[in-house]
This record gives structure tokens, C-alpha cells and sequence, in this order.
């Protein structure tokens, strides 16, 4: 993974104490809140329903055991005890005083980490495929790529005041595992058919109040083109984008109202400018960025195997079913290690269970860590034959439960109960599905069905894109749900559509068994919920759960 040089270090370290002095001034009344919300933003710090939240940028969803345990010892030191893994692959800190912010900050700097460009209006952290550097299936690893983004858009002086909120997410496979398509921009690699190395942009993807699903804009951009293209991408939206109007902002709004055609014949007069402008970094900047995205030593022998004595254990048996994907080394599995325990709060890990974590990556992992924007935590390079031994770690801390990808791994934001932009709870909703659908014979009846619940419109728990999607709303004073249905965030990303009325919390939990039923009933073969919707369409879901 990638290690910070002495400009990287010494960047992070004066914005440290640049803003402990900010708090300072605040703390003295030198500064009013107005005069201290943007600087407060600009280092990951907002100001929440009952105290100021920190969120910590964790790029490309990659860390190392040292970076790990000291999110462990944060929360600790800190906050009350955890922290909340969130569908940008951050970490958020919802109990944090603003007089202990700065240390927490020059903690995090000691590790090779920062809150920067965590808030605001500006290019927020890269994100990418949690399996990248370990599944078989891509053409490239991502990640230094993404890093080569992330080293373009810190501190860009013409990005940080945009006309709203920037995300890019990079994937090199087919199989779209970041939710790409539903970016402000998303970057494929692909090959050409002379084997080249290349960048498919797609652009104007998002959620929140008017979702859309990203255009594809390029085929392919050489790669040594790649940052002055998205340099090209953002300066257009920068240069047209609403300022008037922050619900009409967006780069999605300007693609729509524009029109792909038109965005794409100034993109690509701005793109012929900037190639006449030294834009691009050079060639042995990414050679070495690569350096620090190699293989781990895998062991010359192979990882071995699972042993069959192992495999009679069946809650073993289901967890490597459920929880493991094939990794790109004979003898290593890719490990998921979910945070949705039954009943429990989707994303949230106590400073005990961060820094086993930590342990279980340096033992059994490389070193190394992602966080997915499923708000789960991956071990990219696993022997088969430690799977075991990792597994009943991992049981004994109450993180072995084996339920990715089902109605168990619920994706919600923290709503009401923490966030001052939120109508209606998330949490005691998933609490109740998960509760509901906990049981192992249920799940493995359902099969995959992909569930995210918003706690309002700003859809940080990505409800456009669930197999089943609820959204909180405000109704008369009174919390209501919204049911959605047929979202998608993968290859085949399509935007959920409302079912009818709302609910209440106990009826919202109720429709979506209702929803269930009715897929149960009508599935066919091995058809995933989303399939059978598909094919039967919206009216035999509505007539079970409206009558």
C-alpha cells in the first residue's frame, strides 16, 4: 500500500496545526461558528445533533494494521468506545469535543492519515473495488491509480470550492463492486484490443434528491491521459455548474440539463487545451506509486487448502461459503468480515473488535485491510488453510456472521439518531429486518438480496440502489418510510422505484416481508430477488403490500 513521502507527512502535519489554532481562536470566541464552519468542514468535522462528528478519510478503502489499531485506539481515547465504517470506505467518530479534535488529528497524521477533503465542496475520497490487488478478474490493480487521483485533487486550487460535493470511484474489472456508475465520475480500466492500458469515463452518475446513473462518456482515454481527461471532466463542471441552487448543483444536474452530447463536446475542447499544458503527471510519478501496489510474498508453496476436518464444522462451513470470494493466488481466499451482526448497528465496530482486526491482518492478511462502501471489512489475502483459525477469531469477537450479500447485510446511514440532515431513523429499522431475516435458513431461502435504508433524500445509505430500498421521510411532524424496489449498483445499475405510500416504522419492516414473499412465490430457478422483480414488474409487489 502506499507510504506517505516528506511532502505528504509535512503537508498533513501543517494542516494539523493549522487548525488546532483555528480551534483555539473558536474556543476563545475569536471566531464565531459562521466564521468557523468552513474551516471545521475542511478538516472532516461536522457539527451533529448531539456533538461534532470527525470523519476520517480512508482512500481507496485500504490500510494497514498500524493505521487500524490506532482507529481502535481513537475511539477509545476520543469517542465512546467504536466507530462507524461508512459507505465511502471512511470512518466516522460521532462523540468527538471539539477541543480534543486536534490531537485526535495528529494521532491520526502519526499513522499516515488525515480527515482532509472528507467535507465540503471539493473531491472527496477516491473510492475503489475492495477486492483490487486480489481478484482474478481485473485488468489492472486500481488502487494506484486512484492513488495517482488522490494526489491530483488534494489541495487542487481550482477544485476546493466546486459547486458542490466531487466523487470519483476507479474499478479495473467488469464486475462493478464500487457502485462506479453511480459516481460524479466513474473510471473503468479497460484494454484496447491491442492490449493497452486505458480509462472508460463515465460521468454524472449520484444519488440524493434526483438520482441518475452515470453516462458513459469515453470509451477510452490512454492512460498516461487519464488526470488531464478528469482534469478536463471537472473544469467544465466547475465552470458551468449551479451555485445558485444547491439541490441543483451537481455534476449529474449539469449532464442532464445540458445533455451528454453537449458536456462532451466541451470536455473534449477543454481536454485538447490541457494536453498543450503540462497537466499530466510524470511517467515516473505512477511507476512509483505502482511500488507500493505490489503482490505480497505469497509463500512459494501454495496457501494450501481448507481441511476437511475444518470444513465439519458447520458454522465454519456457511461463514466460508457466505463470507469468502476466490482470490487470484492458487491457495488464497479473499475473507469478508461483516459488521451486521443480528440486531446490531450496520457499520459500527467497538475499538475492541478495530484493533483485533488489526491483529488478525498482520497475522493472517499481509498487513493489510479494506473497508468496503458496504460498510464491511475485507482481508484481501488469506491462506485457505488459516481460514479457519481466522474465522473462529473473528467468531469469538462476534464478527463471524455470515451474511454477505444478503437480507442480514443491511447498508444505513446513521439517520436521526445522530445526523442533523435526517428526517427519520435508520437504525432501529435495519435492527428490526435484521432480526427479522437473521436466521440462517431464512437467509439461505432468500438468497442474495441487496437491502439500504436513508435516513432522508441525501441517500448516504444508497436506498436508489438496494433490491430493496427505504428511504425516511418527514410527514406531518412524523417520521414515515418510503419502500423502493428493484435498485441495482453493479454492472447492471438501475434506480429503485417507490412502491406506493409510506409507513410507519413497524409497517415499513412489514412490507418489506410482504416484498419477500411475493419473490419467494414467484422466483424461478435460481433467480435473485432483483431477477424475479425484473421479470414480474411492480404490480404483483404493490398488490400484496398495499391489498
Amino acid at each position: 500500500m502506499y507510504k506517505y513521502d516528506d511532502y505528504d507527512q509535512q503537508m498533513v502535519d501543517t494542516r494539523v496545526e493549522e487548525f488546532r489554532d483555528q480551534v483555539r481562536r473558536r474556543l476563545a470566541g475569536e471566531l464565531t461558528e459562521d466564521q468557523f464552519k468552513p474551516l471545521r468542514l475542511q478538516n472532516g468535522l461536522y457539527l451533529q445533533l448531539h456533538a461534532y462528528m470527525l470523519r476520517v478519510a480512508i482512500p481507496y478503502g485500504t490500510l494497514n494494521s498500524t493505521q487500524m489499531a490506532a482507529l481502535g485506539d481513537i475511539a477509545d481515547k476520543y469517542d465512546r468506545g467504536y466507530g462507524h465504517f461508512t459507505t465511502r470506505t471512511n470512518i466516522q467518530y460521532n462523540w468527538i469535543k471539539l477541543d480534543d479534535t486536534p490531537d485526535a488529528l495528529a494521532d491520526l497524521a502519526k499513522v499516515e492519515m488525515h480527515a482532509i477533503q472528507t467535507s465540503g465542496n471539493c473531491i472527496r475520497n477516491i473510492s475503489s473495488d475492495q477486492y483490487a490487488g486480489a481478484a482474478a478478474d481485473e485488468v489492472a490493480d486500481p488502487r494506484p491509480y486512484a492513488e495517482l487521483l488522490r494526489q491530483w485533487s488534494s489541495f487542487h486550487p481550482e477544485f476546493l470550492v466546486l459547486p458542490r460535493k466531487f466523487k470519483i470511484a476507479v474499478i479495473a474489472s467488469e464486475i462493478d463492486r464500487a457502485a462506479m456508475r453511480l459516481h460524479d465520475i466513474g473510471i473503468r480500466l479497460v484494454r484496447s484490443d491491442a492490449g493497452e492500458l486505458g480509462a472508460e469515463f463515465h460521468v454524472g452518475g449520484g444519488m440524493g434528491r434526483t438520482p441518475f446513473i452515470a453516462k458513459k462518456l469515453r470509451d477510452f482515454v490512454p492512460i498516461d491521459q487519464m488526470i488531464t481527461f478528469a482534469e478536463a471532466c471537472v473544469r467544465v463542471y466547475n465552470r458551468y455548474g449551479r451555485r445558485d441552487n444547491k439541490y441543483k448543483a451537481r455534476i449529474k444536474i449539469l449532464v442532464h440539463e445540458l445533455g451528454l452530447e453537449a458536456y462532451a463536446r466541451e470536455v473534449d475542447a477543454e481536454f485538447a487545451h490541457l494536453l498543450t499544458q503540462p497537466i499530466e503527471p510524470p511517467l515516473a510519478e505512477l511507476k512509483r506509486i505502482q511500488g507500493f501496489f505490489t503482490d505480497p510474498p505469497f509463500a512459494q508453496e501454495t496457501g494450501g487448502e481448507v481441511d476437511p476436518d475444518d470444513r465439519d464444522d458447520p458454522d465454519f462451513r456457511l461463514w466460508l461459503d457466505r463470507n469468502t470470494y476466490p482470490h487470484k493466488q492458487p491457495g488464497y481466499a479473499i475473507a469478508n468480515v461483516s459488521l451486521k451482526p443480528i440486531g446490531g448497528i450496520p457499520g459500527d465496530a467497538t475499538s475492541d473488535q478495530i484493533r483485533l482486526m488489526a491483529d488478525l491482518a498482520r497475522e493472517y492478511s499481509f498487513d493489510e485491510l479494506r473497508v468496503t462502501h458496504a460498510q464491511n471489512i475485507v482481508f484481501p489475502h488469506v491462506k485457505k488453510r488459516d481460514l479457519y483459525a481466522l474465522w473462529q477469531r473473528l467468531d469469538a469477537a462476534d464478527l463471524s456472521t455470515p451474511n454477505l450479500d444478503t437480507v442480514g447485510d443491511i447498508i444505513a446511514c446513521p439517520g436521526l439518531d445522530y445526523c442533523a440532515l435526517a428526517n427519520a431513523r435508520s437504525i432501529p429499522v435495519a435492527q428490526k429486518i435484521s432480526e427479522r431475516f437473521g436466521s440462517a435458513e431464512k437467509q439461505a431461502e432468500i438468497g442474495e438480496l441487496k437491502l439500504k435504508i436513508s435516513g432522508c433524500i441525501n441517500a448516504c445509505g444508497h436506498h436508489h440502489a438496494g433490491h430493496i430500498g427505504i428511504l425516511g421521510v418527514d410527514k406531518k411532524g412524523k417520521e414515515n418510510y418510503q419502500l423502493l424496489l428493484g435498485g441495482s449498483e453493479g454492472a447492471d445499475t438501475s434506480l429503485g422505484q417507490i412502491t406506493g405510500p409510506g409507513f410507519d416504522e413497524d409497517g415499513v419492516v412489514d412490507a418489506t416481508e410482504k416484498a419477500i414473499e411475493v419473490y419467494l412465490a414467484n422466483k424461478q430457478g435460481e433467480e435473485r430477488f432483483l431477477d424475479t422483480y425484473r421479470r414480474i414488474g411492480m404490480a404483483p409487489f404493490k398488490e400484496a403490500i398495499y391489498g
